[in-house]
């Protein structure tokens, strides 16, 4: 029971959790047969995981079952139900020609709290002789039950996980969209305008309509690079496999490629940091490049990254504009400041802001590491 549960919780995605489910179920009852259903809103489910059925079985037997006959009391009934047989019961409303034979039966709502998430199945319990008695025992039904209350809280946690990436998922998608918005579409309308300007001076003033078009090739170059830096704002940073230190080091060679502000890093004498604060740097890090390339006219971005103590101190530094921030709070106009902080914040850390107006920014970010 214990290895069950345990492999239940390593779990993250819903599909992965059913099936781990259904096959703890079968193997730990010893059933020929285990089936795992989530309903639908509409008197069908929305999906159905079997164990012990060949793919091409599964395949011969069509269409996923509706919730009618016994698979609907399992919905709609709290109590577990346990037969004998379970073609006996007036419920049984029979199976399609190509579905395996079943006969003694086990079944129980998995729910959390008063809402019915899923039912769990199980037929066929083996016997340990031939011609033994057999069937599912009042041990058996309690075993069930106690892994199905596992089973609800592992289904949760993978819901909330799946819900958690779709959220972040779509944060990115409207962040991205913002940008393209605000520079790419930008520069491609400025693009535009300077090339009818250019169609109309071709034929009165051929010397105008060729600074035009100049200035159309580097519109079109600027728009290039926004577009290059966006992209490649969207891969995911494999700190798992490379670690913060090259993370960093890569993106910021691939951003000093796509802008023509010069961009650099140094990392010293860093040690690994638990995973969920190499994170909140990866990101503070990617904002603060992001307010300095794409805001503040910057010539030059440094982006260091030192020890400090157990932990870590970030620095990223442009010789740009600047800003008031008590001036930009005022104006509800944060430049992903307040993320920022959330994230440092977030892990313990904590995140400084340095800047004035014509001395460039700095931002600065400690995390205590583990």
């Amino acid at each position: 029971m214990s290895t069950a549960l345990l492999e239940m919780s390593r779990q993250l995605e819903v599909r992965d959790v059913l099936k781990t489910i259904v096959a703890s179920a079968r193997e730990l009852l010893d059933a020929e047969y285990a089936a795992l259903g989530v309903p639908d809103d509409h008197g069908g489910f929305a999906q159905f995981v079997v164990d012990g059925v060949s793919d091409e079985q599964w395949k011969a037997i069509g269409p996923l079952p509706r919730q009618h006959g016994i698979l609907a009391a399992m919905l709609h009934n709290e109590k577990p139900e346990r037969l004998a047989d379970v073609r006996d019961d007036p419920r049984f409303e029979g199976w399609p020609a190509t579905h395996p034979d079943m006969s003694d039966f086990l079944g129980l709502p998995v729910r959390d709290g008063d809402e019915t998430i899923a039912a769990l199945f199980l037929a066929n319990k083996r016997c340990p002789a031939p011609g033994g008695g057999c069937g599912f025992t009042a041990e058996d039904e309690e075993l069930l039950g106690i892994l199905a209350q596992h089973a609800a809280i592992a289904l949760t946690n993978a819901r909330l996980y799946e819900r958690s990436r779709e959220l972040t998922i779509a944060e990115e998608r409207s962040r991205l969209a913002h940008e393209l918005h605000d520079a790419v579409s930008q520069k491609l309308f400025s693009l535009r305008l300077t090339a009818q300007a250019a169609a109309a001076l071709v034929d009165r003033d051929p010397a105008r309509a060729k600074g035009e078009l100049h200035q159309v090739a580097a519109l079109a170059a600027e728009a290039a690079d926004e577009l290059r830096a966006a992209v490649v704002e969207l891969r995911p940073a494999a700190l798992d496999e490379d670690g913060l230190v090259h993370t960093l080091r890569t993106h910021v060679q691939v951003l000093d490629r796509a802008h023509t502000a010069r961009v650099t890093f140094d990392g010293c004498g860093i040690r690994a940091l638990p995973a969920a604060q190499e994170e909140a740097v990866l990101r503070v890090a990617q904002e603060a490049l992001h307010n300095a390339l794409r805001h503040s006219g910057a010539h030059e971005v440094a982006v260091r990254l030192a020890r400090r103590g157990q932990g870590a101190l970030l620095t990223v530094t442009d010789d740009g504009t600047g800003f008031d921030p008590r001036a930009v709070r005022r104006a509800g106009r944060h430049l992903g400041l307040v993320s920022m902080r959330d994230r440092a914040s977030g892990v313990g850390g904590k995140l400084t802001v340095h800047s004035a107006p014509g001395q460039g920014t700095t931002i600065e970010m400690e995390v205590p590491g583990g």
